[in-house]
């Protein structure tokens, strides 16, 4: 029985589900799954394989295709979009009536109509048992309070990046890894934090793209303050152009030059001032 890697869910899950309706599905199809929440609208994404498999994870490997979504699914989609902003509405009413310290951030319908699930952040814990039934009883489903991060309110609620292109949390990122300042150094990236945080206020996701290259390349490279011979001389490493594996040398004469480091002869260990020897 064939398997397809979807996405689905607001909060654009990824997992692995049979398909037993037809031979295949296109990768962009618009299907209707069953996962452990219900039925729900998916996208397929490529056909499930070995590969896929390790990239998920035994945890997502369960659930099955229905169908390909129809026009009167279409129809029922919007209509259920429009039905959210009431619960939306519903739910900040119940939360700011019990004086909860908590925000809302989005609400999300399951497709099938099985549960609605209401995404918040909160600085605290927050004891809201009896704001669930309270939601219960107005929208006569299953309720879920899901508390989520500053990354995760991106992913539900930005749109484009500075690159002008969708952001990377609502699109192909899983999971969103942590980032640093030390990569941005790396890089030579602006340290500027309005330059370099993305929507969510963090330091942005793409950071991390290229740091384990940038890393790799760096290791080929004199450490900046080494003293290194090359055909020109001996000189003091200044700066270093990691991807262009360039040095920017200070010679013994005053002379500064950009060289390729492929010209270095050698490194020379230590302090100069004690007549070290070369490497």
């Amino acid at each position: 029985m064939p398997g397809y890697v979807v996405r689905y869910g607001l909060m654009r899950q990824l997992g692995e589900f049979a398909a037993r309706d037809r031979d295949g599905y296109a990768r962009g199809e618009q299907v209707i799954i069953r996962s452990d929440r219900g039925v729900e609208w998916g996208e397929v994404l490529c056909e499930a394989g070995e590969r896929t498999r390790t990239y998920l994870g035994a945890a997502n490997s369960s659930g099955r295709v229905l169908r390909t979504a129809t026009a009167e699914d279409e129809r029922s989609r919007d209509e259920q979009h429009r039905r959210e902003l009431g619960f939306f509405d519903q739910g900040r009413a119940a939360i700011a009536e019990r004086g909860l310290p908590m925000q809302l951030v989005d609400v999300e319908q399951v497709f099938g109509g099985e549960r609605v699930v209401f995404y918040y952040t909160s600085e605290a814990r927050v004891d809201f048992r009896e704001l669930v039934k309270q939601l219960a009883k107005a929208l006569n489903t299953r309720i879920e309070m899901r508390q989520i991060g500053i990354r995760d309110e991106a992913r539900l609620l930005a749109d484009y990046g500075d690159c002008g292109k969708p952001v990377c949390c609502n699109t192909h990122l899983r999971e969103m890894p942590p980032v640093s300042m030390k990569m941005a150094k790396v890089q030579k990236a602006t340290l500027d934090p309005t330059k370099i945080s993305g929507r969510c206020g963090r330091l942005k996701c793409c950071l991390r793209y290229e740091y384990d290259t940038y890393k790799e390349y760096q290791r080929e490279l004199p450490k900046v303050g080494k003293w290194v011979v090359t055909k020109e001389g001996k000189g003091r490493v200044l700066a270093q152009e990691i991807l262009a594996q360039k040095l920017l040398i200070s010679y013994e004469d005053s002379r500064r030059a950009l060289v390729d480091a492929r010209d270095v002869l050698t490194v020379i260990s230590g302090d100069q001032s004690t007549g070290n020897k070369a490497s």
